[in-house]
């Protein structure tokens, strides 16, 4: 089974910054689109390839600044990740499409999927919020979080950045990760605009993921017609990587389904 391996993928320039992306699958199927979560890249989606059915063409992208993708000079928000990718799916000439996004990649999937409710044809997401309130209990960590943090955390994860990225710089890259968390603005997270997708929806959560409750995920449901919801047992934030049979079973079963 092939698989995203930052190599022999292909930039696209945009806003003053080099999106890569990388295609997999049938060349001429059912456009899905996968966008990985915040610090991360295309390659921790790997482990829920194996769901994806044959029909589909995927397209990996690494969120700008991450992985291969370079940062640029445009401020960074989860609008301008949802820029980027618009701009990727009209340089493929993609006018349908589905969505898997994990973390901050599912925020942005919602936002894609709010805004192009007539073009999105599925939506997955896993461990996304929708909106940040004040009192919200992912905030804490949010908006303290800081590069050596990460580094004591994932530092294999840090150190394949540094290798694979054209301009790396992982501090910026934090600090400007951390404004786009604690963006309560228009360019932040979809909020009450989720009522507009109108697309069937898998919403996915790690039964003690801190950074979205349990009752955040059931909100979601409750707005969005046409809403599943799985919460995983034992999971935490990165359930499709824990639990990466569970996830694989429910999403292969909710893409084949019409």
């Amino acid at each position: 089974m092939a698989i995203f391996n930052h190599k022999g993928g292909h930039h696209f320039s945009t806003d003053g910054a080099d999106i890569y992306f990388e295609t997999l699958g049938n060349p001429h199927g059912k456009p899905l689109v996968l966008i990985h979560g915040g610090l991360g890249y295309i390659t921790d989606l790997n482990c829920l390839l194996e769901a994806i059915p044959n029909g589909y063409r995927i397209i990996g992208i690494d969120l700008r600044g991450h992985g291969k993708s370079t940062l640029g000079t445009a401020p960074l928000s989860y609008e301008q990740y949802q820029k980027d990718i618009e701009a990727i799916l009209k340089h493929l000439a993609i006018d349908t499409f589905s969505l898997l996004g994990f973390s901050d990649g599912g925020i942005v999937s919602y936002r894609l999927a709010a805004r192009f409710n007539t073009k999105v044809e599925k939506l997955i997401t896993i461990g996304s919020q929708w909106r940040l309130e004040e009192n919200d209990p992912s905030i804490e960590f949010l908006a303290h979080v800081t590069p050596d943090d990460w580094l004591d955390m994932f530092p294999d994860s840090v150190s394949y950045y540094n290798k694979i990225n054209p301009q790396p710089d992982f501090e910026r890259l934090v600090n400007e990760v951390k404004t786009v968390w604690m963006d309560t603005a228009r360019s932040g997270y979809p909020s009450s605009d989720i009522r507009t997708i109108k697309c069937p929806t898998l919403i996915i959560r790690g039964d003690s993921d801190f950074l979205l409750s349990l009752q955040e995920a059931v909100e979601i449901v409750d707005q969005i017609d046409n809403a599943a919801f799985m919460n995983i047992a034992f999971a935490e934030h990165e359930a499709h990587k824990e639990c990466p049979q569970i996830c694989c079973s429910v999403i292969q079963r909710f893409l084949t389904e019409e």
